[in-house]
């Protein structure tokens, strides 16, 4: 295997925290907000379908290009008809891309990252639109040669194109380079098809999905990480 010379990782719940509680907070000030007569639960649970829905759409590689506002808008719309309310869609839309923004650091990100970064260059490529990408790529302690998302590539992982596109960015080849992310289907079906190594950081200790791709190595902390590289290389 060639020598590894650059590490490219996901965001969100790979060096950056999400999750339902997070995502709580957002539901409950939307409803505050906007004086809607529901509570978070029941919002979230209409919701998730048309953010299922959108899901399904996006990782269509016939579909057209929508940006998470677009997608979440619509799922907030389909949300607010279901329950009878008259909310705003899209200020909810806007104000989840807001609070995705200011999501928290995984606690083993930095030290892991002044690590990596001293031997190896370090990118982002994430499902992500760039108003809530960017202010979190800020926060971060470390020196990217590249931040990609899927709105600058107009398409979602696991597409091929969203990985050859920051390759093209960071002028490396797919041998030289790890993928680093939290999902088995986006992160290393994606990876894989562009030709990179790919770690997979599962941080719950979930099962292996035997009918996608396996990675190369499998983490719980990105503090692992150095020493899986050097047996990778």
């Amino acid at each position: 295997m060639s020598a590894i010379t650059t590490i490219i990782f996901d965001m969100f719940n790979t060096i950056a925290q999400d999750g339902p509680d997070l995502w709580r907070q957002s539901f409950v000030r939307i409803i505050e907000e906007q004086r809607l007569d529901t509570d978070p639960e029941s919002l979230r649970h209409a919701w998730d379908y048309g953010s299922n829905n959108f899901r399904e759409r996006r990782i269509d590689p016939h579909g057209p290009f929508i940006s998470y506002l677009d997608g979440w808008a619509d799922a907030f719309a389909r949300a607010f008809a279901d329950l009878n309310l008259k909310g705003d869609p899209q200020d909810a839309s806007q104000k989840s891309i807001e609070d995705l923004g200011t999501r928290p650091i995984f606690p083993d990100a930095p030290e892991a990252l002044s690590i990596l970064g001293q031997r190896r260059r370090l990118a982002v490529l994430s499902n992500a639109d760039d108003a809530y990408l960017h202010p979190v790529v800020a926060r971060i302690p470390a020196d990217f040669a590249a931040v990609a998302s899927s709105e600058g590539g107009q398409c979602y992982k696991p597409d091929a194109r969203l990985f050859q596109m920051v390759l093209r960015q960071l002028d490396a080849e797919p041998a030289e380079c790890v993928y680093v992310g939290d999902k088995q289907f986006e992160d290393v079906k994606g990876a894989r098809s562009a030709g990179m190594s790919v770690v997979w950081i599962n941080r719950k200790a979930e099962p292996l999905n035997p009918d996608l791709p396996a990675p190369d190595a499998e983490i719980r902390t990105l503090l692992e990480l150095p020493d899986v590289l050097d047996r990778l290389t």
